[in-house]
């Protein structure tokens, strides 16, 4: 798609939300209803597009994708009168007498960016959030997941015409020209170096971002930890999509004292998950293009390798790997793994780990493995990230009652539910004032007794 046709579909859309067309929140819920009959009549598709990218089951792109959207759009379906409603806040008596209240606008024309590792999840929630609000949205998936892309393109035309809601496919040239437009809110899911791109050219026309990023996200195992338990947790969420999943267990953090231990509970998950053989495990994905598969061989240290590391370039496999031994040193710890490779890092101490971790940038998230409620609360009070669990990995996310981003270098801004509402969405404070009273203490010239009343209002 060229720039002229981009800046028209743009051009198009703003005059559409200047109608008024999308204020009224009935309308916004009869397109949500649409969007939702689609996608369930659309599963069959969806999923063997999932498939073809990234080699996902149609069990795991359920759980992981369609299913997470369906609920997101029960989710505002049933709460989105209630968040669109103005709210009468309390009015200061000097104010006397008027009404104050905080009337919830969208922003307008909203550029949703989404990547390919979670192409169709990660591109219709911040869309439903974004026309639950009452936006117009220009979408933009990745073309690493073309299939998905263009499933994605489909049900959007199905559902919305251009003016409302409009798919843009294609590759940087296109990205490079939708962020040369005015919009009037930026959402973007993907890397951080990306991420600072999309700020600079957002920066141009003042425009309001929220970026989802990721990080290298720790995962602590504390000594009273359940050991088979976390091993079992931190398998599922650290090779769940071939680890090509942003809130990933990035490295273990483990107390040195049973280091060992988890490790042979890691190698029995593995097993136990995935079978001895993954790469001929059908329900096992794929590494989703050659330039990331050859950066992820490029992290192997393979003298570091106690579990795994076998590969298939020809369909860009590699086998849930452990390494033990890591330092701060190795290639594995210098980026993002967002793959299937799981260093293992040990500590002395907690407040090792604590300071471990707070040393570095702000990771998405932080999991903890413990049995302990007072090594708990030190972790999750003294380290900064964006969410996490306790006793579990990548959970956190699944649930539209709470926010769902990052902190510092991890991101800003957060969505899922009111969250994701609030995210495309300007509260106007607004006061009515009354017309049969006016108090002069305000006004010109000032006198010792306007003086006096505005100390006693304004204390």
């Amino acid at each position: 798609m060229t720039e002229t046709e981009i800046q028209k579909i743009v051009e198009g859309q703003r005059v559409y939300f200047r109608s008024g067309a999308t204020l009224a929140v009935e309308p916004r819920l009869s397109v949500l209803d649409s969007l939702r009959s689609a996608i369930r009549r659309r599963e069959a598709d969806i999923h063997a597009a999932l498939a073809a990218d990234l080699g996902k089951s149609a069990f795991e792109g359920y759980m992981c994708e369609t299913g997470m959207v369906l609920s997101e759009l029960s989710y505002m379906r049933k709460h989105a009168r209630a968040f669109a409603r103005e709210r009468t806040v309390p009015t200061p008596l000097a104010q006397f007498h008027s009404r104050s209240y905080v009337k919830p606008s969208p922003y307008g024309v909203a550029l949703i960016m989404s990547p390919w590792n979670y192409p169709f999840l990660l591109t219709m929630e911040p869309l439903i959030d974004a026309i639950a609000a009452g936006n117009t949205a220009v979408v933009k998936p990745s073309a690493y997941s073309p299939h998905t892309s263009r499933v994605v393109a489909e049900i959007i035309a199905e559902c919305f015409g251009p003016q409302y809601v409009a798919a843009v496919t294609g590759g940087r040239a296109e990205n490079t020209a939708l962020l040369g437009q005015h919009f009037d809110c930026i959402f973007f899911t993907g890397s951080q170096t990306v991420g600072r791109e999309v700020m600079a050219r957002a920066s141009e026309h003042l425009t309001p971002v929220i970026l989802e990023l990721g990080g290298k996200s720790p995962c602590i195992v504390e000594k009273t930890a359940n050991l088979r338990l976390a091993a079992k947790r931190i398998a599922f969420g650290k090779y769940l999509n071939c680890g090509q999943t942003c809130v990933a267990p990035d490295y273990i953090l483990c107390d040195s004292a049973v280091k060992d231990r988890l490790v042979e509970e890691l190698k029995k998950q593995i097993r136990k998950q995935f079978g001895e053989r993954p790469l001929e495990n059908p329900n096992y994905g794929r590494i989703v293009n050659d330039k990331h598969f050859d950066r992820l061989m490029g992290l192997l240290d393979r003298e570091k390798v106690v579990y795994g590391g076998e590969s298939c370039r020809p369909m860009l496999q590699i086998e849930p790997t452990v390494l033990d031994n890591v330092s701060w040193d190795d290639a594995v710890m210098g980026q993002e793994i967002f793959g299937p490779i799981l260093p293992i890092l040990t500590y002395e101490r907690l407040e090792d780990a604590v300071e471990t971790v707070n040393a570095r940038p702000r990771p998405l998230a932080l999991y903890l493995f413990t049995g302990s409620r007072a090594a708990a609360k030190e972790v999750m009070s003294r380290c900064s990230f964006g969410g996490g669990c306790v006793n579990d990995v990548v959970i956190h996310l699944a649930t539209s009652s709470m926010p769902f981003g990052g902190v510092g270098e991890s991101g800003m801004g957060a969505y899922h539910g009111k969250a994701g509402f609030d995210a495309f969405t300007h509260d106007k404070s607004i006061v009515d004032k009354k017309t049969w009273i006016d108090l002069p203490m305000r006004y010109q010239p000032y006198r010792k007794a306007s003086e006096r009343l505005i100390r006693l209002f304004l204390r």
